[in-house]
């Protein structure tokens, strides 16, 4: 086991892969049989999200506390906000020196830590109920670019897992910032990774349109998961850990998580790329976000692979979704610089 030590980096660079890999749109592609393709109608649209204002760039990452109270967002503009959920106050501006650009943040399944990957090649940790600043520790690679695209935790609290740039996924001591493991394996940029809800396996999603799946404690690649036709932004599993899915090209895919069997192959009703992906939490349904045309929340039955409804409101890239723990709402940042929360209480409702 080692510390990783700081390595000074061509800042340019990682910023040419930044722009790249949030600019990046599809195009359109032919699927073979099995494919869920949604109508064209978007009627269900719901129209009146609450709109969380703020940041003043790029949103890339919104994530729900284990409460459900509290918001946390991610964004180019270097900070992490916490918002009331109820009443849409910004409680917390969380920054500090030389923060990058801030790529993804996490909670701790506690609640009581916000965790945040950054364009400077680091994990920063803060205090969720004060917004102390508790430690930015070297969680750097030694190679030439490291931009951590992704972090998450483990579900026992003890682990970080992170998606870098250069290919890699760095396992760590949440506690210490000590460097546990490094997996290899994908040959481009790794954009997600999620931790299978026992915390046994971790799931990667790639620029070389794959989906890996792991073992955490060897460090040995179960399974990869082929189909895409290009870069896979976004995984997630299942609240059951029996299935993954995944966002990229033009589609979400529903793996079965212990065969690899590729389930369903989602579309939206327009020739739209999809980066970002997320379970309701009682499993039945599939959030994803576009990345262009008109910028919609996509949502799917996750068993049938049936179409509902699309969310419209944003004005650029959706970035990312999330569901709260009650499945009654969800959030979706934008490249737009808001967060939105949709009232999706009655998706059970819809044929």
């Amino acid at each position: 086991m080692r510390r990783i030590r700081f390595i000074p980096q061509v800042f340019t660079l990682t910023v040419m892969l930044l722009i790249v890999l949030l600019t990046n749109t599809t195009a359109a592609h032919t699927y073979a049989q099995g494919v869920a393709v949604a109508p064209t109608n978007t009627s269900g649209s719901i129209s009146n999200p609450r709109i969380l204002s703020g940041h003043t760039d790029n949103v890339y990452s919104v994530a729900w506390s284990p409460d459900g109270k509290t918001l946390a967002s991610a964004s180019r503009d270097k900070t992490v906000r916490l918002w009331d959920a109820a009443s849409g106050q910004n409680l917390y501006t969380l920054t500090g020196e030389q923060l990058g650009f801030v790529m993804s943040a996490a909670w701790s399944p506690d609640g009581k830590t916000i965790a945040a990957s950054t364009s400077d090649e680091t994990v920063w940790l803060w205090d969720a109920a004060t917004g102390k600043n508790l430690r930015a520790p070297d969680m750097r690679f030694d190679k030439p670019i490291n931009l951590l695209n992704s972090v998450a935790w483990s579900p026992d609290g003890k682990m970080l897992a992170t998606a870098s740039a250069d290919g890699t996924i760095g396992l760590w001591d949440a506690a210490t910032g000590q460097s546990l493991r490094i997996l290899t394996g994908h040959t481009q940029a790794v954009t997600s990774v999620a931790w299978s809800p026992d915390g046994k396996m971790l799931a990667s999603a790639s620029w070389d349109m794959t989906v890996r799946l792991w073992d955490v404690t060897t460090g040995q690649s179960l399974r990869t998961l082929s189909g895409h036709t290009d870069y896979v932004y976004s995984v997630a599993w299942s609240p059951d850990g029996k299935t993954i899915a995944s966002a990229g090209d033009l589609s979400v895919r529903v793996w079965d998580a212990s065969s690899g069997q590729n389930l369903h192959i989602l579309k939206g009703p327009t020739q739209d790329g999809l980066n970002s992906v997320a379970w309701s939490p009682d499993g039945n349904n599939l959030a994803a976000g576009t990345s262009g045309g008109d910028f919609t929340l996509l949502l799917w039955n996750a068993a049938s692979g049936q179409y509902l409804r699309a969310l419209s409101g944003h004005t650029q890239m959706v970035t990312s979704v999330a569901w709260s723990p009650d499945g009654k709402t969800l959030a979706s940042a934008s490249r737009d610089k808001t967060v939105r929360l949709w009232d999706v209480s009655d998706l059970a409702l819809v044929p």
